[in-house]
């Protein structure tokens, strides 16, 4: 029998579930509530909503620690520490919309010895205005703690177990310490600070790393004019350790659930504040028309994509995941069918998710070589790595055409091309298309493009 205290998870989403499953590994019995009385119900049966590696397993291990409920008073009852962990989307107005986190404020009884710990990531006087309600409503008896989640899809079960720290933002009191003991297992760096300090950290590093790639990706434009490999670049800058290689990964733009949202939040935020911050606008900007580099690409190859049939591999932003919130895919699928082209499309995992996004008319495959059978260019948007290894010269045996575009520089441009297919990476140079001399010395060479425009 455990004695570790049993604790609430509202918001059974991506992060509410892994976050429930990760402390039930650790032995905590953990009261999960949804307002979605179909997920609860598929929950209870033992039905997943989201793929994410390992995930599954650690549920069905642990059902008897797990219990899934729509009623708050069944966490309430059994547990004073309350993990938050529900959806935070951006509003009209570019703002986070706190609607389902101040409803579940308002759910919080009169009485009794609660915490709530923040996992949704919120702006920066969240906690403030948080606690200030409570004050007003009466519940002055209640605790608040931001402890940000740092969960990387594709690896969240292992990120939960294996944190490269945790951080708890709170009033130095109770709340805060429970927080650290419920950590304390993992053996973890843990920083204890205050609220708003803890809002910033979460903030402040998905836009510090969607900032790294937009930054590698305005180098990769730059080495394709002037015919350096922006791969051999970023093995030279990752080397240095003020700069370390996570994130110099080029590629056809960051999506997801987060660097999207919290990148436009912070932008937000310092506007609001009365700052403008410069940097973050060109992320955003540039992070937009690298999606859309990829049609000039094809055009350059292709000419007119007016009936041309092009299979985009992979749909979801990133792989070993299902989630296709701000994918590439999205907008590139959209990009061509407005250039005329043909779209054909498949993913090892996110095909279902994706038919209720993608564009109208987009053609679904039941694998790679139906994708490209016929197809007059390949594209690759998610770096699966069953597509590694595909055999290349099956593939060109089932293509019309002969254009290969790694969007994600993960394929062999050797084996591309010994197939006899055209390779196209980011920031590889162009095939055919070597450097303009004056360019590389710098002698009458016209500024290199950085995107200024869809290709």
């Amino acid at each position: 029998m455990s004695n570790r205290e049993p604790i609430g998870v509202i918001g059974t989403g991506y992060v509410g579930l892994v976050t429930a499953a990760g402390f039930a590994e650790l032995g905590n019995d953990v009261y999960c509530i949804d307002i979605d009385e179909a997920k609860i119900a598929g929950l209870e049966r033992g039905e997943i909503p989201i793929y994410e590696p390992g995930l599954e397993e650690l549920v069905a291990k642990h059902r008897g620690r797990l219990h899934f409920s729509t009623d708050i008073n069944d966490a309430l009852e059994h547990a004073r520490l309350l993990f938050v962990a529900v959806g935070t989307p951006p509003s009209y107005s570019g703002d986070a919309d706190l609607t389902a986190v101040f409803s579940v404020v308002g759910s919080m009884p009169p009485e009794g010895e609660h915490a709530l710990i923040m996992k949704s990531t919120v702006p920066v006087g969240t906690g403030r205005a948080i606690k200030r309600r409570f004050e007003e409503t009466g519940r002055s008896n209640f605790r608040y703690v931001s402890c940000p989640e740092f969960l990387k899809e594709g690896s969240a079960v292992k990120d939960f177990l294996n944190p490269d720290r945790v951080v708890i933002g709170d009033d130095g009191d109770w709340a805060g310490d429970a927080v650290q003991e419920l950590y304390a297992p993992l053996n973890a760096p843990i920083l204890r600070m205050d609220i708003a300090s803890a809002e910033m950290v979460k903030l402040a590093s998905n836009a510090f790393l969607a900032t790294k790639i937009s930054f590698i990706n305005e180098i990769a434009n730059v080495s394709e004019e002037t015919g350096a490999d922006v791969s051999e670049v970023a093995r030279g800058m990752g080397l240095d350790d003020r700069i370390g290689p996570k994130f110099l990964q080029p590629g056809i733009g960051f999506g997801g659930s987060c660097f999207p949202k919290d990148v436009s939040a912070l932008k937000q935020l310092a506007g609001n504040s009365g700052y403008h911050f410069q940097l973050l606008s060109a992320v955003i900007e540039v992070n937009e028309l690298q999606k859309r580099k990829v049609i000039g690409k094809l055009k350059r190859s292709l000419g007119s994509l007016v009936g041309k049939r092009i299979a985009l591999l992979g749909l979801a932003f990133k792989p070993n995941t299902d989630d296709m919130r701000e994918a590439s895919s999205l907008v590139l699928a959209g990009r061509l069918q407005g250039e005329g082209a043909e779209v054909v499309a498949f993913d090892p995992i996110a095909m279902e998710e994706a038919k209720h996004l993608m564009p109208h008319g987009v053609d679904f495959a039941d694998d790679e070589l139906s994708a490209v059978r016929d197809a007059d260019a390949v594209v690759l948007v998610t770096e699966w790595e069953q597509f590694g290894k595909l055999d290349w010269n099956e593939i060109a045996g089932a293509m019309r055409g002969e254009v290969v575009v790694d969007g994600r520089n993960a394929l062999d441009p050797d084996a591309v091309r010994s197939a006899g297919l055209r390779y196209e990476g980011v920031g590889r140079g162009r095939e055919g298309d070597p450097a303009d001399p004056a360019v590389v010395a710098g002698a009458d060479a016209q500024p290199a493009s950085l995107g200024s425009g869809p290709g």
